[in-house]
């Protein structure tokens, strides 16, 4: 997707309308995240020691996790135009390499004289369960002028 193939900025939003994304990662697009990022962490890269951890097995940067939810932001809810305020996390569970993750936004305030759009975010796995949830404070920058 392109930024001229993204729908026209937005002006109004409606409390409880809702967008998602979902995607699954590679174990080399987690490589790839760890170099850009410098997050090393042997959890995510080697298998021989995530697997003496508590899950088994290695499992997914959390902020990349967390990236999905920036996808749907930038990109459908609020969308293009929109920028990042504020983002609040918290993270409940582990991603796995190969699996369906889904990033969830809904809209629960929106201030048509600031611009300004309060969303709650989560990210699920392929069966439902709730890994990262959190609140987003956005801004469209047509309200910046």
């Amino acid at each position: 997707m392109t930024m001229n193939s993204l729908p026209a900025p937005r002006t109004s939003f409606t409390l409880g309308e809702e967008a998602q994304f979902s995607k699954s990662f590679t174990q080399e697009e987690v490589e790839n995240f760890s170099r850009l990022s410098g997050d090393i962490n042997p959890v995510h890269l080697d298998e021989n020691y995530a697997r003496h951890t508590l899950f088994g097995e290695r499992i997914i940067h959390g902020m990349l996790v967390a990236s999905l939810i920036s996808t749907v932001l930038g990109t459908i809810l609020p969308g293009k135009g929109s920028i990042y305020l504020s983002q609040e996390l918290s993270f409940r569970a582990p991603a796995k390499v190969g699996e369906t993750l889904t990033a969830k936004v809904r809209v629960l305030a929106w201030d048509g004289t600031k611009g300004r759009v309060l969303l709650a975010t989560e990210v699920l796995d392929s069966k439902g369960k709730q890994l990262i949830v959190g609140e987003a404070k956005l801004v469209l920058v047509s309200f910046l002028k």
